[in-house]
């Protein structure tokens, strides 16, 4: 396994992450919430990921309703791993029926970090990142709250996710403006059918040296292969469980593109999943990739990926080849 700094700190990340989103649920869906991975189902794919050297773990406090959080959390305590782990979690969506119970508030971030904690058995987090943006509290408001625990060494470093560029811009002037903790990581969506983050988040990332660790670089496991538009989706998979996230690639121009990287996959000898990852790694402002496997074995392509070196004109051909493939 190969590891990377993570922005500019000295903290050091596994290529690969695991994404945790599944334990106990389907990411932050309550009508799913006690579906995915049980608690043995996790445990082996903790224990696997741990065994290939993956040493950064990401969840979040919504994740199945704090299942996730919680089924970690025993792992951590069961195994002893907690110093072996860059554990990180999130907040901002709902975990109650209140008012004050979402967000980025200083009155709800304070309060979800010591549930986060307690949840997680820990008394630390490596790293805790924002959801998502929240435009109803002010910047200086949750930057203030952030900076507070990591001065109270709760939280050693943060992050953003599913943030716009000049959003994340402003908050690294808040942060510089009034001497707080910034942000050092963001992580949004990235992948050969999602590339919007190209635009303007991975130019400032480079800029401001941030690590930019992707989430979904296989598209819910679409660039996979596995779905097809003429048959029923495979039982159980993410399109059964959770497919709103999916729906508007579910046309015959996405599904001719991915046919086109089965092709290229099968011209470098690799399989698609594989191939896919690797483009999301090969860019040069991507520190780690967020993976969700839904079992030991589904480690697979994703250890393959580490193995797939591409050059910019790899990653432009692949490009070009499926943009073509689209348009016919």
């Amino acid at each position: 396994m190969e590891y990377r700094r993570f922005g500019r700190t000295g903290l050091r990340v596994s290529r690969l992450g695991l994404g945790c989103g599944g334990f106990g649920g389907v990411g932050s869906e309550p009508s799913l919430f006690g579906q995915g991975e049980d608690e043995g189902a996790a445990f082996s794919i903790m224990d696997r990921a741990l065994e290939l050297g993956i040493n950064y773990f990401d969840t979040a406090d919504s994740y199945g309703g704090g299942r996730s959080e919680e089924i970690i959390g025993r792992w951590l305590r069961s195994r002893g791993t907690r110093d072996a782990v860059v554990l990180s979690t999130k907040v901002f969506n709902r975990t109650g029926p209140e008012p004050n119970d979402a967000g980025l508030s200083r009155r709800h971030v304070l309060r979800a970090v010591e549930d986060s904690l307690r949840r997680l058995q820990t008394d630390w987090l490596d790293l805790y990142v924002t959801h998502e943006v929240d435009p109803a509290t002010p910047l200086d408001e949750t930057l203030r709250a952030l900076d507070d625990l990591v001065r109270q060494g709760k939280v050693r470093y943060v992050g953003a996710s599913n943030t716009e560029a000049w959003r994340l811009a402003k908050s690294l002037w808040v942060s510089d403006r009034f001497g707080l903790a910034r942000y050092d990581g963001v992580q949004n969506e990235y992948n050969l059918l999602h590339r919007a983050i190209e635009m303007e988040v991975l130019p400032l990332a480079e800029d401001q040296d941030l690590a930019v660790t992707p989430f979904s670089p296989l598209a819910g496991g679409l660039l996979t292969g596995k779905y097809a538009l003429d048959r029923d989706h495979p039982s159980g998979s993410r399109l059964t469980l959770r497919p709103g996230p999916y729906t508007g690639l579910l046309t015959p121009e996405t599904f001719r593109a991915i046919d086109a990287l089965g092709v290229e996959a099968g011209d470098l000898g690799v399989s698609m999943g594989a191939l896919a990852l690797a483009w999301v790694l090969s860019h040069r402002a991507v520190t780690a990739a967020l993976i969700g496997p839904r079992s030991p074995a589904q480690f697979e392509p994703a250890v393959e990926a580490l193995q797939v070196r591409l050059t910019a004109a790899d990653r432009d051909r692949i490009l070009d080849r499926m943009d073509a493939a689209r348009a016919q």
